[in-house]
């Protein structure tokens, strides 16, 4: 039931993004069409930002897919890395937004741009509405899963942009106030990097092996050694195989002891590992004590050669 209860709630998040890749295409459509109709370029640009959203979201659907792949003889660990591959992806290309609104921004203050007319500021408010329906479909599933939290933070700084574009427009036609279009875009672009400089870190920490999040490394080997029977720890090697799935090795040190006793040692650890750190994959070598550690012993030989 479990397995079917897992199963049922990822074909559902499937078909919320297809379902937000679907109205951000025909949005993006929408957006080419009344730009040639009204000769707005401001226009045309939007409809790519917005397929830059659609895009976003394809390559997160993509990579769900991909890391369902089970592990075989080429990915031994399996695919679910390709979500992470994926954040990464989508991250730079938030950055690199950011960053492109920062210009135009910036060229604006020297060559102001008109907005072209109520048409711009209509299709901008239909693009929020068509953005905040896709936020909504992703918002859920973005809590647990940076690919996805990559790709909503596309579409709400699309979001955001239109908001911009609608109060700038307005502002602008009302009143003539087209320095509100600059420091809009402004807040806009800072809000953009900000997220995206803020998750790049931790993306690129998971991909780097990186010890987990509040996980410490002293508490792990504290929390070994005091299993019984246990003499001492090293080589011990925390990371994330995947978002939300940490893996353990180690070299354990126990006393001297017959085989059933060094299998209990190995399940208390293992279970210990679990409940405690909430490790789900850990590969320990036992060792006698007095034995000496095989890797010791070989990597400084190496070193004295």
């Amino acid at each position: 039931m479990g397995h079917e209860h897992n199963h049922s709630t990822k074909a559902m998040g499937d078909k919320r993004l297809i379902a937000a890749i679907g109205v951000n295409a025909i949005l993006t459509l929408a957006q080419v069409v009344g730009g040639i109709l009204s000769g707005s370029l401001s226009l045309i640009a939007d409809a790519l930002h917005n397929l830059s959203d659609a895009a976003s979201l394809a390559i997160a659907l993509i990579a769900r897919k991909i890391g369902r792949r089970p592990p075989d003889a080429f990915k031994t660990f399996g695919y679910r890395r390709s979500e992470t591959i994926a954040a990464l992806i989508n991250l730079v290309t938030l950055v690199i937004v950011g960053m492109y609104l920062v210009y135009e921004a910036i060229g604006r203050l020297f060559a102001p741009q008109p907005i072209e007319g109520w048409t711009v500021v209509v299709v901008a408010g239909i693009a929020l509405i068509v953005d905040l329906a896709t936020a909504i479909l992703t918002y859920t599933m973005s809590k647990n899963s940076m690919n996805i939290k990559a790709a909503f933070l596309h579409n709400v700084s699309d979001a955001m942009a239109s908001v911009g574009v609608v109060i700038a427009g307005t502002l602008i036609l009302l009143y003539g106030w087209y320095w509100t279009d600059t420091v809009l875009t402004l807040m806009i672009a800072g809000y953009v990097l900000w997220q995206g400089f803020s998750m790049l870190p931790k993306t690129i920490h998971l991909l780097m092996e990186g010890t987990p999040k509040g996980v410490s490394i002293d508490d792990v080997i504290s929390a070994m050694e005091h299993v019984d029977d246990v003499v001492s720890v090293h080589h011990v090697h925390v990371w994330e195989l995947a978002e939300h799935t940490i893996a353990l090795e180690a070299h354990v040190v126990v006393k001297k002891a017959n085989l059933p006793d060094i299998e209990r040692v190995k399940t208390d650890l293992k279970r210990m590992l679990h409940d405690q750190f909430d490790v789900s994959h850990s590969t320990l070598e036992i060792e006698q004590e007095g034995s000496g550690c095989v890797d010791t012993q070989t990597n400084s030989k190496r070193g004295g050669a």
